[in-house]
C-alpha cells in the first residue's frame, strides 16, 4: 500500500553514513500534515486520502475552503493533496500524519515542480546543435526548417521550437530515504528531487516497492 505525504524541500547538504561514504542529500522539511478528507468508493467513487499542508492566514481563505477544513479542526492550508492505494483504516479526519511514517532505508518517489527558466530557444530548450557561426551562414541558433513549402505547407504539431521552459511537475522515481528526523520534521532524501528550495514537494511509496 501507499503511504505519502507533502513537504517544503529546503535545499541540498551532505550526509556521512556510519561506514563513512559521503552521500549528497537533500532536505525536505515535513511539518505535520492534516487529514482534510478520507475518500470511500461508496460516497465519491474511489478510495483515497486528502492531506493538508502549510497554514494559510484565515484573510486569505475563502469561506468554501473555511467550511472544508472546519470538519478537520484545522487551519486553512496552502497545499491539498489526494494519495490513492491507501489503507484508509489507518486515518481519520482531523488526524495529523507525520514525518515517522517513513524509515531509513524507504524507497520512494518524489515529485515537485521544476525551476522555471523563462522563454529560451531550441538549443537550450530541446538541446539542438547551432549551425556554423562564419563563412557566410545564415544559420546560427534558429530552430530549423518549419516545414517543406511544397507539400505540407504547415508547420506539424510537435514542433521543438522556443518557448517557455521549466515550471513542468516532475517525478523522479526510485530515491532513497537516507535518514528520518523525527525531532527536526525533516527527511534526508539521497540524491537530489525536483523544484526550487521552499518548494512544496509530494513524497510517497515508489510504485516499485508498494505490496
Amino acid at each position: 500500500m501507499t503511504k505519502g505525504i507533502l513537504g517544503k524541500k529546503v535545499g541540498m547538504t551532505q550526509y556521512f553514513t556510519e561506514s563513512g561514504e559521503l552521500v549528497p542529500v537533500t532536505v525536505v522539511e515535513v511539518t505535520p500534515n492534516v487529514v482534510l478528507q478520507v475518500k470511500s468508493n461508496e460516497t465519491d467513487g474511489y478510495e483515497a486520502v486528502q492531506l493538508g499542508f502549510d497554514d494559510k492566514r484565515e484573510v486569505l481563505a475563502n469561506k468554501p475552503e473555511k467550511g472544508h477544513v472546519a470538519k478537520a479542526e484545522t487551519t486553512p492550508k496552502r497545499f491539498i493533496r489526494e494519495f490513492r492505494n491507501v489503507e484508509l483504516g489507518e486515518y481519520e479526519v482531523g488526524k495529523e500524519v507525520t514525518v515517522d511514517i517513513f524509515q531509513a532505508g524507504d524507497i520512494v518517489d518524489v515529485t515537485g515542480t521544476s525551476k522555471g527558466k523563462g522563454f529560451q530557444g531550441a538549443i537550450k530548450r530541446h538541446g539542438q546543435q547551432r549551425g556554423p557561426m562564419s563563412h557566410g551562414s545564415h544559420y546560427h541558433r534558429a530552430a530549423g526548417s518549419m516545414g517543406m513549402a511544397s507539400d505540407a505547407s504547415k508547420v506539424f504539431k510537435g514542433k521543438a521550437l522556443p518557448g517557455r521552459m521549466g515550471g513542468n511537475t516532475v517525478t523522479i522515481q526510485n530515491l532513497e530515504i537516507v535518514k528520518v528526523l523525527v525531532d527536526q520534521n525533516a527527511i534526508l532524501i539521497k540524491g537530489n528531487v525536483p523544484g526550487a528550495k521552499k518548494s512544496l514537494v509530494e513524497i510517497k511509496t515508489a510504485n516499485s516497492a508498494q505490496a
